[in-house]
This record gives structure tokens, sequence and C-alpha cells, in this order.
């Protein structure tokens, strides 16, 4: 497990080793709602834009990276080149291009860049970045390790 410290803290990486009976507990990611009382002023909008997508579409978005952390913490994890780390459900094939026009729509207006994955049931996960350009093949991320994969074999035909 990597645990980060805040950039206070010099922005070091703590290597953990745990066993399962060490984690007495999961849960999942927070939503952008749940992060909302410690996004950055400018980034409300974005997040509240986003959150609603995500309702839209019937996907859960989780997020990760330096807001999380800061929501988690409650210490300061943002910078001003942090960026906005989430991770969507798949939305409905036939929505799918319509979602990943609408996310790069918030970004070209956002104060901070939007980086995250789409995501499979089984995990499996792509950059919505690949999606959305049109990649051929992306680069699919498993519990396994990453694999190139067709766009019709990660989004079902």
């Amino acid at each position: 497990m990597g645990l980060p410290l805040p950039p206070s803290a010099g922005k070091q990486r703590i290597a953990l080793q745990l066993r399962c009976a060490d984690i007495a507990s999961v849960a999942p990611l927070p939503s952008l709602l749940d992060v909302t009382p410690v996004t950055p002023q400018g980034w409300r909008s974005s997040v509240r834009q986003l959150a609603e997508l995500a309702q839209l579409n019937r996907v859960r978005c989780g997020v990760f990276g330096s807001l999380a952390w800061q929501r988690l913490t409650g210490l300061g994890y943002l910078g001003p080149d942090s960026d906005l780390d989430v991770v969507w459900s798949l939305p409905h094939r036939t929505r799918m291009t319509a979602f990943l026009i609408r996310v790069a729509e918030i970004e070209s207006h956002a104060p901070m860049r939007i980086d995250g994955e789409l995501t499979r049931e089984d995990g499996a996960g792509v950059n919505w970045r690949e999606l959305h350009a049109g990649a051929s093949e992306l680069a699919l991320k498993s519990w396994t390790g990453v694999r190139p994969c067709s766009v019709a074999a990660f989004v079902g035909s």
C-alpha cells in the first residue's frame, strides 16, 4: 500500500506492506458531493457539473488523488497544479460518446485538469481521454496488469 504525505510534509510516499487481516474496513471512493466541502471555490462549478453529468447518465463517480486525500485526512494536499482525479463506472454504450464530449466540455472551462478513468464492473478501466480521442486500441488497466484492448472489447458490442 502506498500512502502519500501532503506537500507540507514534502509530498513523500510511504510504502507499507499489509496482510489482508490487517485491513479493518474497505469503503468506496468519496463521491464528488462528499469532497465538495474541501474543494477549492474555483473548482466547485466544474465539480457540480461533473456530479450532475454522472447522475444524468446513472454512473457512479468516485474521487481519488489529492482531493480525496484532503477530504479523508483534513490535511492540505491540493496545490496550484493539482488536477481532479475521478473514476466513473461505464455509461450505457449508447450514451458513451455524448458523456465523453460533455466531460471534455466541462474540462475546457475548468480551472483544473480532469484526469481519470472509466471502469467496468470487473474493475478494469481505461483513461477517459484515450476513449474520447477515438484511439483504436486502449490501455486496459486491471488488477493483473496493463494490456492493449479494443474499444469494442472494453465497452461491449
